[in-house]
């Protein structure tokens, strides 16, 4: 297995995104959807957070 991707799991998995440690062993292998969709709304979050109204 590639140090990128042993690397990207185990900051996937400190910041919560995996919840099992054994989709380390797994990183080979697709990623469930959930787990992309979870991805993509932590990522839309930090690029264009909700605004907040002042009045």
């Amino acid at each position: 297995m590639d140090d990128w991707k042993m690397e990207l799991g185990k900051k996937a998995l400190e910041a919560g995104i995996l919840k099992d440690p054994q989709w380390l062993d797994r990183l080979d292998e697709p990623m469930p959807l959930w787990v992309l969709l979870e991805l993509a709304f932590m990522l839309m979050e930090k690029l264009d957070p909700p605004t907040v109204s002042y009045d």
